[in-house]
């Protein structure tokens, strides 16, 4: 539909994630603690009103977000609707600093990984794995977190995976 590309001031243009298409880029931020229920309503609260208003050159961006798990913040949007640049970018970091400050967590810790352990999410550093591995707290079939997957169909596919199938696999024997 033609109107769909026309900046119409005012509109909102956050969308369900579920309805963001397979090809939209993701960046994924994880928290180094699981959010409480109210922080998870607050925090929805704010990227809804980033997304509803994020701009690239003054173009509406078609942008969604989920907090899977309570940990991570995964922010979306449709490339090939309108390009992400380097200022719209850089708002996005902006809100997730903000988000940082004012709930007392980190999210650009890229030094710590997540597996589930059971139903929860547990993150470790990058420097504890070789310990956690040789006593059996995280296994090769230990579900691990790929952030850094760039589209939504790479999030369905390869976020979530048994840490035999990621780099995590030197640190088991064959």
């Amino acid at each position: 539909m033609i109107t769909d590309h026309l900046n119409i001031k005012n509109k909102t243009m956050y969308i369900p994630f579920e309805q963001m298409p397979e090809h939209a880029r993701v960046w994924i931020y994880q928290s180094d603690r699981q959010l409480s229920t109210t922080e998870v309503s607050e925090i929805s609260a704010m990227l809804k009103g980033f997304t509803d208003n994020w701009v690239a050159h003054g173009k509406n961006l078609k942008a969604s977000f989920q907090l899977p798990y309570n940990q991570f913040i995964i922010i979306a949007a449709d490339q090939e609707f309108h390009q992400p640049t380097g200022c719209s970018i850089d708002a996005s970091v902006a809100i997730i600093r903000q988000i940082e400050q004012q709930f007392g967590i980190s999210l650009f810790d890229r030094m710590s990984i997540a597996f589930k352990q059971e139903e929860a999410v547990k993150t470790v550093k990058m420097n504890e794995i070789k310990k956690l591995a040789g006593v059996g707290t995280l296994s090769n079939e230990s579900i691990t977190f790929n952030n850094l997957v760039e589209n939504v169909g790479q999030l369905a596919t390869n976020w979530e995976l048994p840490a035999k199938e990621t780099w995590l696999s030197r640190y088991f024997p064959n």
